[in-house]
């Protein structure tokens, strides 16, 4: 699928530098175990030259912690000093999201946290295991058509692709058949013992609040705070996961055609029935008008645009679509050996199959599908019972842990955060932007708030919302 942009970016550099010493233990920590052997980073992502302030790192840990004297594998990672050393609070450390997406790559940046953040805290954060610079697979992650099963026969021969696909591979990765999360909470915490912390102070982006959460539940005593922005919600079985993920597309879809008023300038469909265009661009892609593009494919489109939010370029795309012209659509590859060992495919044939589509586009009727069908697909075939099955979280820190969600996030919506609120009690507490996008870090009002927690350890009241900008 090399016809497609990316939607979401897949690093697969390796870095590579001269060895130097170890950086000495913080006075009072605790560290132990194996240590950070940090080198000069390499110059390998396009337009962020290397930054001399910056040092990259490898940790060798275990590729299964259940044989920690087995096999290892390396854990890439990168950190950026406190810009005012006098006042630094300590280490934060950040979990990338995707899965797939690269820590590593988010600190050389430097663009993932507020000024105020990056004068008061060494910022790191690492490629988790079975991701890009980690031991991530050398092999194709892209999923063959068809995407939208429509029979038992396509049912099999995606099994089948699913299964020669990932035994190519497990041959290129040590910690294909160990990249759960809950693997990634021991690399996290042998992280924090040789970073010389003693507590863990964490933000957790998307799905890299699943770690935040799971970190937590295993090591309340280690924990001194944990931000996780757009929340993962572990506890759903398939059908819910299906269903709330298409409720969130819809969602975004209901606001955006909010926004596109007739007096909207920057809306390219302005003065039009908004849904009845787009109801008609599917009907058209459901006759194969837009080739090689499916209606599936297409109806992606308010998720890849609304989670920035770009609702202009929404806009765009249906009216250029309307007029016959498709944009360039990227569906976005999935780390399945990270996904599929947290989130079990459970369908069995496709008469499972075709009810989660039933009822995906019951909770959507102009998006159709939602993320959820996508990840379905990416794991049908996954062995059973996987590593890290749904549950609940049982948090019991001493601080709350800090929720921060969009209002109307068409990734991982609303309702998946006001859900692990509720689960963790009185050990969590949700923040509220009441405005658009997956991800609400980075605004006047949620820095404030996300800052004050982190560096003085300010838990905001309950109830706490954010205003829409």
């Amino acid at each position: 699928m090399s016809h497609r942009r990316t939607i979401v970016a897949s690093v697969t550099a390796v870095l590579t530098g001269l060895a130097l010493a170890a950086t000495p233990p913080a006075s009072g920590s605790d560290r132990h175990g194996p240590e950070i052997v940090w080198t000069e980073c390499a110059d390998d992502i396009p337009k962020v030259p290397v930054d001399p302030k910056v040092r990259c790192g490898k940790l060798r840990l275990p590729v299964d912690w259940n044989r920690p004297r087995g096999e290892t594998f390396e854990l890439s990672i990168a950190r950026r000093p406190a810009v005012d050393q006098d006042r630094r609070v300590g280490t934060l450390i950040f979990g990338p999201g995707g899965p797939g997406d690269s820590g590593v790559e988010r600190i050389r940046r430097g663009d993932r946290f507020s000024p105020e953040i990056l004068n008061r805290f060494d910022t790191v954060s690492f490629d988790p295991r079975g991701v890009a610079r980690s031991a991530g697979p050398a092999c194709s992650l892209d999923l063959p058509a068809p995407v939208l099963l429509t029979s038992q026969a396509d049912f099999d021969k995606t099994v089948t692709a699913n299964r020669a696909a990932w035994a190519a591979c497990r041959a290129t990765s040590a910690v294909w058949d160990h990249a759960d999360t809950l693997s990634a909470v021991r690399d996290l915490d042998a992280l924090r013992s040789a970073l010389g912390e003693r507590q863990l102070t964490f933000h957790g982006s998307s799905y890299g609040t699943l770690l935040g959460q799971q970190y937590a539940e295993r090591y309340p005593h280690r924990v001194r705070a944990i931000v996780l922005e757009s929340v993962f919600d572990h506890s759903l079985g398939v059908r819910d996961f299906v269903r709330t993920q298409a409720l969130a597309a819809q969602d975004g879809f209901d606001e955006f055609v909010s926004w596109c008023s007739p007096t909207r300038q920057e809306c390219a469909l302005r003065g039009s029935d908004v849904r009845a265009v787009w109801r008609d661009v599917l009907n058209r892609a459901d006759q194969g008008a837009y080739p090689p593009y499916t209606a599936f494919d297409i109806a992606m489109l308010p998720i890849a645009r609304l989670a920035r939010p770009d609702r202009a370029g929404l806009a765009q795309d249906i009216a250029g679509l309307a007029a016959g012209t498709a944009p360039t659509i990227k569906l976005p590859p999935l780390v399945s050996s990270v996904f599929c060992a947290d989130w079990p495919a459970d369908v069995r044939d496709f008469r499972a199959y075709e009810a989660l589509v039933r009822e995906a586009r019951a909770a959507a009727p102009d998006v159709r599908y939602g993320g959820g069908l996508l990840a379905i697909r990416a794991c049908l075939g996954w062995p059973a019972p996987v590593a890290n099955p749904p549950a609940r979280p049982h948090v019991t820190t001493e601080r709350p842990l800090l929720l921060l969600n969009s209002v109307h996030d068409v990734r991982t919506g609303y309702v998946w955060a006001t859900n692990v609120a509720r689960q963790l009690g009185r050990h969590g507490r949700l923040v509220t932007y009441e405005g658009s996008g997956h991800g609400a870090y980075g605004l006047p009002c949620t820095n404030a708030v996300v800052d004050r927690y982190l560096i003085d350890l300010v838990v905001p009241p309950p109830g706490t919302r954010c205003p829409t900008v």
